[in-house]
């Protein structure tokens, strides 16, 4: 391992504006701070019975961390090393990005680049050089106001969404549209990376109704060496693994993954009955491997660990401006390994979409909401309590709708003819054209963040058409955008196409060390 810390670079002299003894708490303050600390926890314990001295056992050694970082002048020095040489992009978006309710959201995107390895390093992860904006892996981390849990949601990369401002399409193409679509012409690769970042978060926002705090992205290098730094995490097959687009080669049963051999476990989709699900697994096994090693008596209470882990992760993650590292240790300092829940967002199965590529479908907007929504969610009212229904925006007159009318589906002239039929009915349209090229499958109603009253009201003309907020239309003005469903103002759109329903992942949690395929 110290071989391999020196080869990365973490064994190298900290520069002079990281150093620990310019400014760091004074040794008086240092010790005030430790008597204070232990007179705390001694006037604590007489409270504490026997039933909790289990409990109290599985969480000394987070316990102990926190208080090595946060209460003395060597949680001062991790730090400062962190916030310093973090690599930091503007992911959070000024809008879209709403959700009710004090629980923390962070989405966690694996990113397939490359950027900066070596061809040395390339052979050993088994891979080539790219553009990395594919984001093929991602994760939405929920942790409740009150710490007691987390959890881990996956999101396969193939689920069909809405991505704001570009209709229905995969969710790993969500990174990639804001990447080069939404920065400027002459923008730098970090303003598209951002932009990349917010056009994600955006559309994750939207498909769960929560809002996303904070973002942290790590490539396939950065993933390399992390788990170099971390000393290898245990996992458990039940079958032997071999495939050489990951390069993955391991024996069945329980053994300890570092390095190149740990990228592509948690790479390897070939060769998996299940492709990308099985894969998904894989990570989430990973992950849960890696936060029962860090709560490891040989990690947390190592301080030469602490201090390459930290280095390690400021240089191989990307975070949001405003995300702490040990501020976010501390906050799940009291999340124990069964009570870390890993699962994957609920869908409904395999389709093909308008191109007939592979896509997964998950379930409707509302159910997503309420599924994220119980993540959160209060103990339930006493039996017998009125649950509260939520309240239907109020319509309008159609004579005071302003609608543009896009037509995206494959006929041509419908976009001018359901101008006229909107005319008809008293909608003033302020323009006609086509959407993209690309078709659409569902005709959408997208308004501006204020005009649900004026959505409801052309919903309620074309039954059926899934109504959207976007930043696309100006305030005032819908945008109907026809798909492959409509029917005419009036009628009700195609029902979609019935798929067979497939049972969502069954929750593991971080505790859980059975075997996986």
């Amino acid at each position: 391992m110290t071989d391999n810390a020196d080869r990365s670079g973490y064994g190298r002299p900290l520069p002079a504006r990281l150093d620990p003894r310019a400014g760091a708490p004074s040794r008086r303050d240092r010790r005030a701070a430790a008597r204070t600390d232990r007179a705390e926890r001694a006037q604590d314990r007489p409270r504490r019975g026997r039933r909790r001295a289990v409990a109290a056992g599985r969480l000394v050694t987070a316990a102990a961390s926190v208080a090595l970082l946060a209460g003395s002048g060597w949680g001062w020095y991790l730090g400062q090393v962190a916030d310093a040489s973090m690599n930091r992009t503007d992911a959070i978006p000024d809008s879209g990005n709403e959700g009710l309710g004090d629980a923390m959201n962070l989405l966690l995107v694996g990113s397939d680049s490359r950027a900066g390895a070596t061809d040395a390093e390339l052979d050993l992860l088994n891979t080539t050089e790219n553009d990395g904006t594919n984001t093929d892996t991602m994760i939405l981390v929920h942790v409740p106001a009150d710490g007691s849990e987390a959890s881990f949601v996956s999101f396969p990369r193939d689920s069909y969404v809405q991505i704001p401002g570009y209709g229905w399409d995969k969710l790993n193409a969500a990174y990639a549209y804001g990447y080069f679509q939404e920065a400027d012409d002459d923008a730098t690769d970090a303003e598209r990376q951002a932009s990349g970042a917010q056009l994600l978060i955006k559309t994750i926002s939207s498909l769960t109704g929560l809002s996303i705090d904070h973002y942290a992205e790590v490539d396939l290098l950065g993933f390399f060496k992390l788990s170099e730094v971390v000393g290898g995490v245990e996992v458990n097959l039940c079958a032997p693994a071999k495939d050489s687009y990951s390069g993955v080669d391991l024996p069945a049963g329980p053994q300890v993954l570092q390095g190149e051999q740990a990228l592509a476990f948690v790479r390897q989709r070939h060769g998996l009955d299940r492709g990308d699900f099985d894969r998904i697994i894989r990570q989430q096994t990973y992950m849960a491997g890696m936060i029962r090693k860090l709560m490891a008596d040989d990690v947390l209470l190592d301080l030469g660990k602490q201090r390459r882990l930290v280095e390690a992760a400021a240089d191989s993650v990307t975070v949001d401006e405003s995300l702490k590292l040990l501020d976010l240790a501390a906050q799940m300092q009291s999340v124990q390994p069964d009570s870390i829940h890993f699962q994957t967002v609920p869908y409904i199965g395999d389709d093909r979409d308008s191109q007939d590529r592979y896509i997964l479908r998950l379930q409707e907007k509302e159910a997503l909401h309420a599924f994220f929504a119980d993540l959160s969610a209060e103990p339930e009212p006493a039996p017998g309590a009125p649950a509260a229904a939520p309240e239907a925006p109020e319509t309008v007159a159609p004579s005071e709708v302003s609608v543009a009318v896009y037509n995206g589906s494959n006929t041509s002239g419908l976009a001018a003819s359901t101008a006229e039929e909107l005319t008809a009915q008293g909608f003033p349209v302020a323009t006609t054209g086509n959407a993209d090229s690309r078709g659409y499958e569902v005709t959408e109603i997208r308004f501006a963040a204020g005009d649900e009253g004026l959505a409801a009201t052309l919903a309620a003309a074309v039954p059926g058409a899934v109504t959207v907020e976007s930043d696309e239309p100006a305030a005032g003005t819908l945008h109907l955008v026809l798909g492959s469903d409509f029917n005419g103002v009036g009628q009700p759109v195609d029902p979609p196409a019935p798929v067979e329903v497939v049972e969502g992942e069954d929750p593991r949690t971080a505790a859980d060390t059975d075997c996986i395929n």
